[in-house]
């Protein structure tokens, strides 16, 4: 056990049930949070990765887009 655990542990070992509870839970939701930010990190950089198939489509239209011209096609008549 390391050097803080061992102070958090002589800490909690004397107090109530009910505080030695509320210091357990506070101890697994600071687990769960760093459990949350490892997935939202590995989430955000495999989203990057998926728009690499996107960047070979890069400039590859220019101009301005007139949405008029898409209801003047012969198949919409």
């Amino acid at each position: 056990m390391s050097g803080i655990a061992e102070k958090i542990f002589e800490a909690v070992k004397t107090l109530p049930d009910q505080q030695a509870a509320e210091v357990l839970d506070f101890a697994e939701f600071l687990k769960a949070r760093q459990a949350s930010q490892r997935t939202n990190a590995l989430e955000e950089s495999s989203n990057t990765d998926d728009w690499s198939d996107f960047e070979q489509f890069a400039g590859a239209w220019s101009g301005k887009f007139n949405r008029e011209d898409c209801y003047d096609r012969s198949v919409l008549r």
